[in-house]
């Protein structure tokens, strides 16, 4: 760290009542440039990606960003169970956490998430009609798929062949459909959690006019398929995308804790040109 105060690290409940949410604020050494909210990943991947966020967060503090990293209703430490969870709630979350910030570091803010928080911060941006910059990394682009990709970890628990996974599938969506919860490695899915992030996809709100930087992990050194297509339509669309392709671990999904210090500098570089 570079000399003068020390970053500065604050663990507090947001909200009121039987309903707050657990967050960790990052504060700059000065006056904060800018807010960063963090956007956390879906289940088992949020908890395979806290060290990542903890260090990046240290990172942009560094830089000047005050970043906010809270726990969604039902998960890590804030209250209720994943069970309780809802789509809708988790928006009400964002809503939360962006006046908290509104409040404590005047400025630009950065909408910041990995994995599948990227369609839900789309989907919040969508219904309040925000234009706000984002920093995705390795961003999931489709809600449906990614919750099929979800369940098929119901088959792999239950060491099912390919065709009886198909069935265990389809089996666990009409559950879905018919208001049933259901347990996929270790985590109870509530219908209303689950139709939510099926419905949800990364896609921008009209006359979007923020600036997005996308980052992604990928030995290839390219952006992947869904990625390139989409970050191309909204070139042409107008959006001011920046995108990057930095070698690392996959850490939201490895067996042991990792990080991707590349993809920290990605972040970093890609914050400096925001405009305070």
């Amino acid at each position: 760290m570079e000399g003068g105060a020390e970053l500065r690290r604050q663990a507090f409940h947001l909200g009121t009542g039987e309903c707050t949410r657990f967050c960790i604020a990052t504060y700059p050494r000065a006056a904060a440039r800018g807010a960063l909210l963090y956007v956390h990943p879906f289940a088992e991947e949020m908890n395979k990606c806290r060290r990542m966020a903890a260090i990046s967060s240290a990172a942009f503090a560094e830089q000047g960003w005050l970043v906010l990293q809270p726990d969604l209703h039902g998960c890590g430490d804030s209250a209720g169970d994943f069970a309780d969870a809802t789509w809708d709630g988790w928006l009400d979350d964002i809503s939360l956490a962006v006046a908290w910030l509104r409040v404590n570091a005047p400025g630009p803010m950065v909408l910041w998430s990995l994995r599948a928080g990227s369609v839900l911060v789309a989907d919040w941006l969508s219904r309040q009609h925000a234009s706000v910059p984002l920093m995705l990394w390795q961003p999931v682009i489709n809600g449906r798929q990614y919750l099929s990709q979800f369940l098929r970890l119901k088959a792999a628990g239950d060491m099912l062949t390919e065709a009886d996974a198909r069935v265990g599938m389809n089996d666990a969506r009409q559950d879905i459909i018919a208001g049933r919860p259901v347990e996929v490695a270790g985590y109870i899915l509530s219908p209303a959690l689950a139709r939510g992030l099926e419905a949800s996809a990364l896609i921008l709100p009209d006359a979007y006019g923020a600036r997005v930087g996308v980052m992604e992990i990928n030995a290839a050194g390219t952006a992947s398929p869904g990625v390139a297509a989409l970050t191309a339509g909204w070139s042409k669309a107008g959006v001011r995308v920046d995108t990057s392709v930095v070698a690392g671990a996959a850490f939201w999904q490895t067996i042991e804790i990792q990080t991707a210090p590349d993809l920290i500098e990605a972040g970093c570089a890609w914050l400096k040109g925001i405009v305070c």
